[in-house]
Order: structure tokens, then sequence, then C-alpha cells
């Protein structure tokens, strides 16, 4: 393990020194198509007689578990990091917009890219259960909060807009994994669940994590409260981080969630009350480069994975056409109640387009979709989860910025 763990760190490190040297792309999209484009040309090498290099790289992907590796590991310390700096106070102002986007829109979403992708499937040569296409939607619907806080900030989005769809993306992970289990369910017991079961599900786990995580919280502010040395302060949150985490899952309740109240507990309770400067300095900077750190080799994990994904031409058509409907359904959840209740939103003129082509999918719904039981159902939405992820990192990432600057014109000045 340790070799697996050095060889990752080594290869991100320099795929993330040649990003900045010589491509200059913000670091998670560099890092991502530099892997991307090893791996694709890794796989034209394979099929040109030259298997070396791409055996190499297939068994070094395949030793890695990426969503025990994610969901188990990297999720918790990666939303704790993004939660730390959210400022509660501004959040609070948009507390409702954040509330109905995270899970009215989620939900909707989920329906809408269900139904859409059977449809659509029903068109093609491709074939898959209603129930599985629901399950697409859960996983496909939520956007990452680890790629939409970094780029993001690079673009030079105004701060409320950041702000609300920074919030958005760090609720809706937990939101998305509840209906996640609740289909998966489904799927195990070959029934439908009633509303009241379906209820029940939802309050044990997305309560139940936001309990655990202001307990936690508190815990955690009251133990920084009573001492001043910056190097067993950043220690306790590190543990308390793994530890909560841990302790979700075995309690079955939402780790996400969890991790997002502990974050804005510590980042605003415990900052105001419970730190000297020196202490804050230093636990900006420890969490910081930890989200760095990890932000990168998970976006090099995403770029190497291609090579276990099997495609085809119609695989590949169906991608597109389900990326088409992925936006749509960004659009007409997210960017229509916008653009039609803007005042209410108070958020500035052209929001509704950032807030829409912003809403970028990433590591969490590789993994989600990873997670499912063998069959070749679960092949379908790993490899059309794919598609998505790529597309909207890469493309929608790399547009962003622009989209920002031509409808906020003020935007990062």
């Amino acid at each position: 393990m340790l070799d697996i763990i050095a060889i990752f760190l080594s290869v991100t490190a320099l795929l993330a020194y040649v990003n900045r040297r010589y491509v200059g792309l913000p670091s998670a999209i560099g890092v991502m198509g530099i892997a991307l484009g090893i791996s694709l040309l890794n796989m034209a090498a394979d099929s040109l007689g030259f298997h070396a290099l791409h055996t190499l790289e297939q068994s070094l992907v395949e030793s890695i578990d990426f969503s025990e590796l994610l969901m188990q590991g990297m999720l918790s310390l990666l939303l704790f990091a993004g939660a730390l700096h959210v400022d509660l106070s501004q959040l609070r102002i948009y507390r409702w917009q954040v509330a109905s986007l995270a899970a009215i829109g989620t939900t909707l979403s989920t329906l809408f890219i269900g139904f859409g992708l059977w449809a659509l499937l029903s068109l093609t040569d491709l074939g898959m259960p209603l129930v599985y296409c629901l399950v697409f939607g859960a996983l496909i619907s939520p956007t990452d909060p680890i790629a939409v806080m970094g780029i993001l900030k690079s673009a030079g989005a105004p701060g409320n807009v950041e702000l609300v769809i920074s919030g958005e993306s760090l609720f809706n992970d937990g939101v998305s994994v509840v209906l996640f289990s609740l289909i998966l369910a489904m799927i195990a017991s070959g029934e439908a669940p009633s509303f009241t079961g379906a209820a029940q599900l939802l309050l044990k786990e997305a309560g139940g994590g936001v309990l655990l995580g202001a307990v936690v919280g508190y815990i955690i502010y009251r133990m920084l409260k009573s001492i001043d040395s910056y190097q067993e302060e950043v220690l306790i949150t590190l543990a308390a981080v793994l530890g909560a985490y841990a302790l979700a899952t075995h309690l079955h309740v939402s780790g996400p969630l969890a991790m997002v109240v502990m974050g804005l507990i510590i980042g605003n309770q415990g900052r105001s009350y419970a730190m000297s400067e020196q202490t804050k300095k230093n636990l900006d900077m420890f969490w910081e480069l930890m989200d760095e750190i990890l932000n990168a080799v998970l976006f090099v994990l995403i770029g190497l994975e291609v090579v276990l994904i099997h495609f085809s031409n119609a695989l590949i058509t169906t991608g597109l056409m389900v990326v088409a409907l992925t936006l749509l359904s960004r659009l007409l959840t997210v960017g229509v109640p916008i653009a039609v209740l803007g005042k209410r939103f108070q958020l500035p003129k052209g929001a509704w387009s950032v807030m829409t082509w912003g809403g970028l999918r990433g590591g969490i719904s590789v993994a989600l979709a990873l997670s499912l039981p063998p069959s070749e159902a679960r092949d379908t939405v790993v490899s059309l989860t794919y598609i998505i992820v790529v597309f909207s990192i890469l493309i929608q990432g790399m547009t962003i910025g622009k989209l920002v600057r031509k409808v906020m014109p003020c935007a990062g000045r």
C-alpha cells in the first residue's frame, strides 16, 4: 500500500508541476486533463501493439478502490476543508435559496434525468431498467463542491454567486447520497418503498448527519476554546473529521452532511471565539494545503480511471445525449427558478447562466457509480457518468471564467 501511495503522489506532483510550469490551467482541470491525455495515449499505443505502459497503468489503477478511497477517506477531509471557509453569517442570508436548490432541486433533477435517460435509451441499442436510470439521476444530479469552489474562485465570480453555488454543492451531496441509498434499497428489496419508509430513511440519514455534525462540532469547539496551542488544535480537528466520518458510517447517517455542519461550526463559531490569531493562521494553512493536495490527487485519479472504462460507439453517442440532458436538467431545476425569481434569490443579473453552467460534476459521482454492485447496468452507468464528469470538468470548467466575465463584467475587479 505504501508503494501505491508513493507512486500516485509522485505522479500527482509531477503532473501538477507540468501544469504549473508549461500549461497554466487551473489546478484541478490541468492535472486531470494531462492525466486523461496520458491515459488516452497509452490506450492508443495498446491498440497498436505496445502494451507495456497501458498494462502498467491499468494494474496501478486497479490496485486503488476509487469508491472506497473517496467515500471513506478523502471526502471527509475535502468537505470539512470546503465548509471551514464558508461565512455562516453570509450563508444565513441565502439559507432558503441554498436549501431549496440542494433539496428540491436535487430531487427534481434526479427524477428528470432518470426518466429522461429511460426515454433516451429506448431510442438506442442500450437497455437499462428504470430503477437504474433513477440511480444514475441520483448520482449525477449533485454538483461537486470539490470541483466547484476552486474553479469559481479562479473565475472571479461575484461573492454572493460563489456563496450560493458553494453552499448548494456542500449540501446537495448529502441529499443525493440519501436518494441514492433509497433507490438502491428499492433494487435490493425489489419493491418501491412506502412514503413513510422513505421519510424515515431521509430523517435518519440527513437529520442524523446534521445532528452528529452539530454535536461533534460543539464538542471540538469547547476543546479548542480551552487551550491555545495550534499544534494540538490542528491535530484535534483532523482527528475529529476522520473519527466523526467513521462514526457516521457505522451509525448509517450522512457523513457528508456531518462534515459540512462540523466545518461550518469550527470555521465560524470556533474561529470567532476559540482561536488565537496564530491558531487561525496555522489551521487555515493546514486545511488549505490538505485541500489542494487531495484535490490534485483526486483529479489525477479521475483522469487515469479512463483505462478501466469500457466504451462503445453506442455508449459514447448516448453519453453525449445525456450530457445535454444533464445540462437541460440543471437549467430547468436551477437556472429557470433563479431567472424567474431573480429578486427573491438576491443574485445579480446573469447569475442564472453562471449557476447553470457552473454546476460541475466530479469525483463523488464517479465514486457512487463505482460503488454499484457488478452488473451490465452498472457498466453502462459507470461509462455514462465518466463521460459527463470529463465533459463537466474539462469543457464547463475551462469556459466558466469566460462566461462569468461576459455576463458579469464587473466580476473579479
